[in-house]
């Protein structure tokens, strides 16, 4: 009697466990789906790139160096009043994020060449990706470093490095045969997910070369490198970063290396999925832009190590600093996640950072990933249940009754918490509007959810951060105001 008892309770256990997977694999189905509409970075069927622009270092007559563009392709013609400004304002920012260190270089004549990559965000909320190339032109005796920089709208940082890796081989020969290769580049379209587009490329004594780019087939995954965070931070410190930037707080990475900066930050970004950060955001913050540090709202920024002691001079509020492997942190960071899902990420971290089957950094991203994402569904799937829909299509997010069917105290104070950020206000909007058809509804947008940060700047296009601080007010991604309008 005893053991049939086991057996059927052991059928109950099954029986249960395997509706809660089901329901687990339905809440991260629609958490994922609606993650991927309000991604603005994954999109087939576009332009590979917007503008390659080589930036180089000119000598001014004061014996410092500014970092110049000396190359431009496409060069477009026939532009309106406001698309002109507009390019003026992107070309003129790009040179601070290639050289955030101009003031630091003297003539060398050897350079191992390094990748990296910055973000610039438009008032809008808009952004484009630096993918950048630091190298040393072929020559002899001391020169200065250059970097090859491609804008795009599009997110695939594996991608756009083989791109790179192509540019610098046809640097080495000539700058005339970097020109053919992009102009077939720019006239493929950008493939859809685990597709190749393959394109043609002469080169001298080489003869004509086809050259395949093949896109992950996991998109949100493409720009980013898990391996980059693994390698030099301890799971519990990837943990506490992470529960940091789910509040939106104010988070600052230290390292000397560029590449370094973007990738850690990139990869810390790609831990929120499926939501997004919605506010101040730069891999690399040029030196000239140092008072980013001063601003009271949700930043996460990049900063080199030899600007470390500056920056611990400015006016600070309460900030996450992180210089591997050490960190200031704010205190309460061990107390943020649930004490079980936090044992769970632990478990699945460490796992992974010592798996020796794994190999590649893409089976990496999704193992990483995966973790992450079961987070939020264990914290937040059941969304979709408190969102009451109306006739016209448009829903409502029922945040008390949301927050009141958690049933653990821990999930329920921290949920209490995340529901007030901007990243889950952006994700709940794509979620009250997943029932409506996506053509003839302009005039049917509901206002936004997201309130604009009270001290907020009216800031410039296309440099993601205020410059003159006077006012004692910061970037916001809620601001939405042109600078023609104030």
């Amino acid at each position: 009697m005893g053991q049939f008892l086991c057996q059927e309770q052991g059928i109950k256990e099954s029986t249960s466990g395997l509706w809660e997977r089901e329901e687990l694999w339905h809440n991260s189905q629609s958490l994922q789906s609606v993650g991927e509409r309000s991604s603005v970075f994954h999109s087939a069927g576009q332009f590979f790139f917007e503008y390659l622009v080589v930036v180089s270092l000119k000598k001014m007559p004061d014996g410092h160096y500014e970092p110049k563009i000396t190359y431009q392709f496409p060069k477009r013609e026939n532009l309106l009043k406001g698309q002109k400004e507009e390019e003026e304002r992107l070309l003129q920012a790009i040179p601070l994020f290639c050289f955030p260190d101009s003031n630091n270089w003297a003539p060398i004549s050897e350079f191992t060449s390094e990748t990296f990559s910055f973000v610039l965000t438009n008032v809008d909320g808009s952004r484009k990706i630096g993918y950048c190339r630091r190298l040393l032109p072929s020559g002899r005796g001391v020169r200065l470093p250059e970097v090859f920089c491609i804008i795009s709208c599009l997110g695939c940082f594996g991608l756009f490095s083989k791109i790179l890796d192509e540019v610098e081989k046809r640097r080495q020969i000539s700058m005339a045969v970097i020109y053919p290769f992009m102009q077939g580049l720019r006239e493929s379209p950008f493939p859809a997910p685990g597709k190749t587009v393959t394109i043609k490329s002469f080169i001298p004594e080489s003869g004509t070369e086809l050259i395949e780019l093949t896109r992950p087939v996991d998109a949100h995954l493409e720009h980013v490198e898990f391996q980059a965070l693994l390698q030099r931070l301890s799971p519990h410190l990837i943990l506490h970063i992470f529960a940091s930037a789910m509040l939106e707080r104010r988070l600052i990475f230290l390292a000397e290396e560029l590449s370094v900066l973007s990738q850690c930050i990139h990869a810390v970004a790609a831990l929120l999925y499926p939501f997004t950060w919605a506010h101040t955001y730069i891999p690399v913050v040029p030196e000239c832009l140092l008072d980013t540090v001063c601003c009271p709202t949700p930043f996460m920024v990049g900063i080199q190590m030899r600007h470390l002691e500056r920056v611990l001079e400015q006016p600070m509020e309460e900030v996450f600093h992180l210089e591997a492997p050490f960190a200031f942190q704010v205190g309460d960071e061990e107390e943020i996640l649930p004490g079980k899902l936090q044992n769970e990420m632990l478990i699945s971290l460490n796992r992974h950072n010592n798996n020796n089957n794994v190999h590649t950094s893409e089976q990496v991203n999704a193992l990483v990933s995966e973790a992450f994402v079961h987070f939020f569904v264990r914290l937040v799937g059941h969304y979709a249940s408190h969102i009451k829909w109306g006739r016209s299509g448009y829903g409502s997010f029922q945040e008390r009754a949301f927050c009141k069917a958690i049933a653990s105290k821990s999930c329920r104070r921290l949920v209490k918490k995340f529901v007030k950020t901007n990243m889950f206000s952006l994700f709940i909007e794509e979620a009250e509007k997943s029932r409506i058809p996506q053509e003839g509804n302009a005039k049917k947008n509901k206002p936004s959810r997201v309130t604009p940060h009270p001290s907020q700047c009216f800031r410039p296009r296309w440099m993601g951060l205020g410059t003159n601080w006077s006012t004692g007010r910061c970037p916001c991604p809620g601001q939405s105001l042109e600078l023609d309008e104030l």
